[in-house]
Parts: structure tokens; sequence; C-alpha cells
């Protein structure tokens, strides 16, 4: 099976090092001629396709990385074939928005992280040979409708908003003492056992989180500080402000 990856830019290059990663051998990827290709080729002896219209002629899953603003160009009139899955990355735009003749299109958003294998990936609708290729990056996680996921792509902003307060967490502690490496490293760890905690048990998470707010305690303190400061209002507001960009298929 060759998986073949269009538009080779900043995710492209993460999804590329998950799946060398995960054993994925660099001469079942083809990648189009542009962007990081040249390089990410050479790094990994990745063969390289003519164009887009030779990766597809030659690819079994298409993976299309470009930005928003170019997926309709990117797909439509390509010689797709039956029995091919194009597996679009495009935030915000929808299956019907791509053009890829028989091939069967599948939408799917997968992180940063999927470098590292660690990438929570949600796609719609699930395809089998495109979700095998997925769970080499993370965990996938199918959706029932396009409606869910898009309400779920806001994750990949939150996942951005979440690295920003490790950034802000290491740096407060850096400057009132606290070694740089050891606090940045505490605060990346600190997210992930919440996160772990909340994902690997089947307790609700208002249980959770009431198991940690004792009262007169540190933790009802900062969450009270943070309401009065607006905190839950501004979060949900930045979430319903992505969500609108996205349905809107504002391009950016």
């Amino acid at each position: 099976m060759i998986i073949g990856i269009i538009g080779v830019g900043h995710l492209a290059a993460s999804i590329l090092s998950g799946l060398i990663g995960a054993g994925v051998d660099p001469a079942d990827i083809l990648l189009s001629p542009r962007g990081q290709a040249r390089a990410l080729s050479a790094r990994w002896g990745i063969p390289l396709a003519a164009d887009n219209d030779d990766l597809v002629n030659r690819a079994d899953i298409v993976l299309l990385s470009v930005r928003p603003v170019d997926a309709h160009a990117a797909a439509a009139g390509r010689p797709w074939r039956p029995g091919q899955t194009l597996v679009s990355f495009c935030a915000g735009v929808t299956i019907s928005r791509l053009e890829a003749g028989p091939a069967r299109v599948m939408r799917a958003m997968p992180l940063t992280s999927a470098a590292i294998n660690a990438s929570p990936t949600v796609c719609f609708p699930a395809t089998g040979p495109a979700i095998a290729v997925l769970e080499r990056l993370g965990p996938v996680i199918p959706l029932g409708s396009e409606e869910e996921f898009e309400v779920a792509t806001v994750n990949a902003a939150v996942y951005g908003w979440a690295q920003d307060l490790i950034r802000q967490s290491a740096d407060w502690a850096t400057a009132r003492g606290g070694d740089a490496v050891a606090m940045r490293k505490l605060a990346a760890l600190t997210f992930v056992a919440a996160g772990r905690l909340i994902a690997e048990t089947d307790k609700p998470m208002e249980t959770l989180i009431g198991e940690l707010v004792t009262p007169g305690g540190i933790t009802e303190l900062g969450l009270d500080v943070l309401t009065r400061e607006g905190q839950p209002q501004a979060w949900q507001a930045a979430c319903d402000a992505v969500l609108q960009r996205l349905s809107g298929r504002v391009p950016t």
C-alpha cells in the first residue's frame, strides 16, 4: 500500500516523522514535490512524485495537507480511481467541496504530536485502510457526522492553547526561582497526567474535579480566581470563534 501526501508543510512533516517512527517503510510513502518535500525526501529516502497527478496515479491512500483555500484545486481533476481513499486534513473544508471522483473521502484532524505517535485524531467517516494509517500516529476517534467532526476540529486550536498554558505555567515558575528545564517538564507532565486521568477512567469529569476541590484548598482558590477573572467565558468564546470560522468556511 502506497501512502501519498499532497502538501508537505509543517503538519505533513510531523506525520512523516510519526509514520517512519512507527515502522512504515519510506519506500511505501510518496511525496508531492513542493514545500519541504525535497528536504524530507533526502532525510528519509522517501520517493518524490513528478506532480500531483503522478502521486494520485500511484498512491492507494492520499493524505491532503494543503491550506484550506487550496484544497479544492489540489483534489479536483486528479486521476482518482475506485478503491482509493482521500484523507483531508484541511480544516473547514467539507467533503462536498472535495472532488475525488470514485475515491472515498474521509476528513481527519491529526495534531503535530503525530511526530511522537501521540496524536488523538478525529475522523469522519471511518474508512478501514485509512484508519490503519492514522492509528500509527496515535489513538483514532471516529465520529458519527460531519457536523460533529466540525465541532471536534476546534480541538486542534485547543491543542495550541494548552501548549500556551503550559508555557505560561513554566515561565511563571521559572520567574520565581524555579529551574527552567525542571519547570518546563513539570508543567508539561502535569497536563499529561490530568488528561490521562480523564481519558483512562470512567468517572464523570465533574466527580474527578470535585475530588480535587477541597473546601478552602488551593485548587478551589485558583478556580475561584479564574472564574472571577472571566476564564470560563473567555475560553468558551474562543471555542465559539474558532467554530464560527470553520463553519463559515473562512479561508485561513
